[in-house]
């Protein structure tokens, strides 16, 4: 029958869907996730035996005589190494110490607010200590905080997804010159005491001995962006030539989710060039990736957390993304550096850099794209190339939320919406299938009149339904739009913060996350755990039923093979979504029932049998179903 074929079509592109999901989605997962335990593995054996993991030392070699070093590098004297400047120690001895104990080894000024807390390292005047407040690593409640940030010298921790990740500003010396500026191992001074809270910023200071006074103030909002203001003030007697600069650091390969249709790595928007995303493997191959743009920005981002730089808008900045390795261990770095500014003696100087370290919340992105006047920022959340589709979607459905406070509640009513806007589209399809159903008689005839002469049967066939006005592949529309809405939510559900953690009803906690339930252990009636490949949960055998409702509404199947492949589709679908977000089963279950709704609503409309309860009966041992025609 055609509207069968029809429906196996678009059943088989769907298959094709979601097999490409597991190809590029979950194999690429379950390497990076091997690849994680190597390197834990690889960092245990290594303390077993008594050493520390290696760390990247500062990115850079010693600068030629009379060019500028590279960001985090102390100026040189030409034709010399770079001795350390006035006033600057050397690095603490950290190796093998507990994130704790290294932070404990510096001296701090710390941050509190209501989303951070956290400190600033007086030693290179470094933001290395963050810890996001409002956010927890699992859905228990006594699970640890989100770390963001820590400073050089911390354990590696791919699993937990904690690596020395840290920000650093300042200046490095224009060609030429000999003054010494701060660099990563510098200890500032702070001005007064106190700690960094949105109403209280804090200032530090350095004197390079030399006739340079550097300072730097720290200020922060009620949740991500910090300011900072660097400042130099010339009492010597010559001018003073500098480059301000920027980086972002992080130390080690952290686990990755694996996922195609996420980005996490380098990331930045600059210029005409537009947005740049380099992930971990591609700038490990390719050592570094150098932009030159007005109004950039660029950092690190994770799935839910970020970390970017947003240099002056106004000026031109040299920017990068780095690769650099020591032993085993592998760095990246993304730093700007900005145009010289020369100092004249009695002359101040001042350049304003803010620093993005925090969760990707969408309404506090956008904020700050549009507040702070950020090319683009709001990309930093990986909307994908649907973007126009992605993120309507979701403000649509965070305006429910704000209304219903549950995203699930948020997930239903935005399928009514959907359905409603495609129901003329989907009304006409149903309305054909339908229509074939009554000429099935007709379409028979002709096949059996014309079997023996495929061209007249189809010239017949294509006459029957211009009379009956019927487009023959009208059953797959429903299904076909289905498709891309279907990954538009799946993208929200994936890439959005709001989404993680989000509950629903019962035992679903976290729509982000799969059904916790098995059918297997009587979905937990049993006192064992099962592997993760059998949580075939309530929502999915749901989802299957549904699923299995909708095509049991036709006539079966005369071709065996057709009525095999009807009876364990649903089967198959609920076994190859089970590992999806709960929120998209939800959201695939509750439009399977609209579409029976809306389907049995119009074949009652047009006089046409609904074949749902005799393929039950038949199924069940009470006499053999109908065939299809």
């Amino acid at each position: 029958m055609a509207d069968n074929r029809n429906y196996i079509l678009a059943i088989v592109l769907s298959i094709l869907v979601l097999v490409g999901w597991q190809y590029f989605v979950g194999m690429p997962q379950v390497e990076r996730q091997r690849e994680a335990q190597r390197q834990q593995q690889l960092q245990q054996q290594q303390q077993a035996a008594g050493q520390a993991p290696a760390t990247t030392p500062a990115p850079g070699t010693t600068p030629a005589p009379g060019a500028p070093p590279a960001p985090g590098q102390p100026a040189a004297t030409p034709g010399s190494t770079a001795p350390a400047a006035p006033g600057t120690t050397a690095p603490v001895a950290t190796q093998g110490l507990s994130r704790e104990a290294v932070l404990a080894a510096t001296p701090r000024i710390g941050i509190e607010t209501p989303r951070l807390r956290g400190s600033i390292n007086l030693a290179g005047g470094r933001v290395d200590d963050l810890v996001l407040a409002t956010y927890r690593e699992t859905i228990q409640r006594n699970s640890p905080n989100v770390v963001l940030f820590a400073p050089a010298g911390s354990p590696i921790d791919a699993v937990h997804h904690r690596h020395p990740f840290y920000a650093e500003f300042g200046y490095v010396a224009g060609a030429g010159q000999t003054a010494a500026v701060p660099n990563a191992q510098t200890v500032w001074t702070q001005q007064g005491s106190g700690t960094l809270t949105p109403s209280t910023p804090v200032t530090i200071t350095w004197d390079n001995g030399q006739g340079l006074t550097f300072r730097r103030t720290f200020e922060i909002d009620a949740n991500y962006m910090i300011t900072v203001k660097d400042g130099v003030t010339n009492s010597g007697a010559a001018p003073v030539t500098l480059h301000p600069f920027g980086l972002i650091s992080r130390h080690g390969l952290p686990q990755t989710s694996g996922y195609y249709i996420l980005h996490e790595g380098l990331i930045g928007v600059f210029g005409d060039k537009g947005l740049q995303e380099v992930g971990y493997s591609a700038i490990e191959t390719a050592r570094t990736q150098s932009f030159k743009a007005r109004g950039a920005w660029l950092g690190i981002t994770d799935k839910y957390w970020a970390a970017a730089l947003i240099p002056d808008q106004t000026v031109e900045t040299d920017s990068s993304f780095k690769f650099f390795q020591s032993g085993t261990t592998k760095s990246f770095q993304t730093d700007f550096l900005s145009p010289a500014v020369t100092v004249a003696p009695g002359a101040s100087s001042e350049t304003t850099t803010r620093l993005f370290a925090g969760a990707k919340e969408v309404r506090l992105v956008d904020g700050y794209s549009d507040g702070l006047k950020i090319d683009r920022f709001d990309r930093l959340i990986d909307w994908g190339w649907f973007y126009f589709i992605t993120k309507p979607l979701f403000v649509v459905m965070d305006w429910i939320f704000i209304q219903t406070g549950n995203f699930g509640i948020a997930i239903l009513l935005v399928t009514l919406l959907i359905k409603a806007l495609f129901f003329p589209l989907a009304n006409k399809s149903y309305a054909s299938i339908t229509m074939m159903k009554k000429v099935q008689p007709e379409m028979m005839a002709l096949r059996e009149r014309y079997a023996d002469d495929k061209m007249k049967q189809q010239q017949e066939l294509m006459a029957l339904y211009k009379r009956e006005k019927i487009n023959p592949l009208a059953g797959c529309w429903p299904i076909m739009i289905q498709i891309p809405v279907f990954f538009a939510l799946y993208k929200v559900l994936f890439i959005t913060i709001e989404m993680r953690h989000a509950p629903f009803f019962g035992w679903i906690q976290d729509l982000s996350a799969p059904d916790p339930t098995s059918i297997f252990n009587l979905f937990g009636l049993l006192p064992f755990a099962v592997p993760a490949f059998l949580l075939i949960g309530v929502w999915p055998i749901i989802m299957g039923i549904t699923m299995w409702i909708q095509m049991q509404m036709n006539p079966a199947p005369t071709d065996p093979i057709q009525a095999a492949f009807f009876k364990w589709m649903p089967i198959l679908f609920t076994f190859m979504l089970a590992s999806f977000p709960a929120g998209l089963v939800i959201y695939w279950a509750w439009n399977n029932l609209l579409s029976v709704l809306q389907q049995g609503l119009i074949m009652r409309k047009y006089g046409v049998k609904i074949e749902l309860w005799d393929n039950m009966r038949a199924m069940f041992g009470g006499g053999p179903a109908k065939p299809a025609g």
